[in-house]
């Protein structure tokens, strides 16, 4: 890959990140190259798994679809040659995962857990989390309410702070 596609890829995945509802001419126009360019570089940078899955944010509380969301801390053994990455994998791969993050500081793994209720995450952590080999403690903290995720402010309702003026 030449070092001015790599620029123009990388370029395309902040306009993405951006607003990635923006049309291929829209992409075009603000990077200086074709839509047909554009559309293949998104190919491409989908088979490279570079750009991997397109996902909207949702306000579920608003949409009466509220989940329970919990970040639990994971104390893990490393195996021997493979490190944190077995344990990792059989965490990921668990549907109720919806993140899972190698840390430094006390803890080795964060690991963000969706489930219906309270008692679904709780199961899950004492069944499934905390009883595979090498898993040495866990902490669970649930999410009580979201005000950003992923960059974008949740419920932005900032109440008008003007005085009223009458005439």
């Amino acid at each position: 890959m030449s070092e001015n596609n790599l620029a123009q890829k990388q370029d395309l995945l902040r306009l993405l990140d951006q607003d990635y509802h923006q049309t291929h001419d829209q992409l075009a126009r603000q990077l200086g190259v074709t839509p047909a360019l554009v559309g293949q570089m998104i190919r491409e940078l989908e088979d490279d798994r570079i750009l991997v899955k397109c996902q909207p944010i949702i306000n579920w509380e608003k949409a009466g679809l509220e989940d329970v969301v919990a970040l639990i801390e994971v104390k893990i053994t490393p195996q021997r040659e493979v490190g944190f990455d077995a344990i990792a994998a059989r965490i990921y791969r668990f549907p109720e995962v919806r993140n899972l993050f190698l840390m430094s500081g006390t803890y080795d793994l964060a690991v963000t857990v969706e489930g219906a209720n309270l008692k679904e995450v709780a199961q899950f952590v004492s069944t499934k989390l905390a009883t595979i080999d090498g898993v040495v403690s866990t902490t669970t903290h649930f999410v009580l309410k979201k005000y950003k995720e992923e960059g974008v402010i949740i419920d932005d309702e900032e109440a008008d702070r003007r005085l009223l003026v009458t005439p």
